[in-house]
């Protein structure tokens, strides 16, 4: 990719990653597992547990790559090689681990994607704070997989004919 659109790339990933941290980090800050918990289920429990687990886990990694972002984008010259790698590690790291929870609390169907419907299904019904913070999250790094389906394949392919791994 150009540099120029590489850097671009950079700045809308990074502003898309300050989003998700502020809903993720406001969500865990107002509600705890006893919060979410109310009835005293052990299926729920379970639930909002892994859910919970989830997105702190998300939460890091988007911080960890939101930093690394704003350093790429800091340097007095700007390193296509480094912002690369960065975009790719906010693809897998990032975007993947949205999508494919550790804890499966929720799924991404998407046959719903076409539909208009939200494409993503928990295995539980949820708290209404925890669904409305799902399905915004979704709808950011939906967005994100789209602008950052080059890093799934062809960036790794590039690398690896290149005699470098990633």
């Amino acid at each position: 990719m150009v540099e120029s659109q590489v850097k671009q790339l950079c700045k809308e990933t990074k502003e898309s990653l300050k989003q998700v941290i502020s809903y993720t980090e406001t969500f865990l800050n107002h509600h705890s597992l006893k919060d979410l918990e109310k009835n005293g289920e052990t299926e729920l429990e379970q639930f909002y547990s892994g859910y919970l687990s989830d997105l702190r886990h998300l939460l890091v990694f988007s911080e960890v790559e939101y930093e690394k972002l704003g350093i790429a984008l800091r340097r007095p010259e700007f390193n296509l090689k480094r912002s690369e790698k960065i975009l790719y590690n906010v693809y897998h790291r990032c975007v993947n681990n949205f999508f494919y929870p550790k804890h499966e609390s929720y799924a991404e169907d998407g046959r719903y994607a076409y539909t208009g419907q939200d494409a993503i299904c928990f295995r539980k019904k949820p708290d209404k704070d925890a669904k409305e913070l799902t399905l915004k999250l979704s709808s950011i790094f939906e967005n994100m997989r789209e602008s950052l389906a080059y890093y799934e394949n062809d960036y790794v392919t590039q690398k690896r004919l290149q005699g470098e791994s990633v």
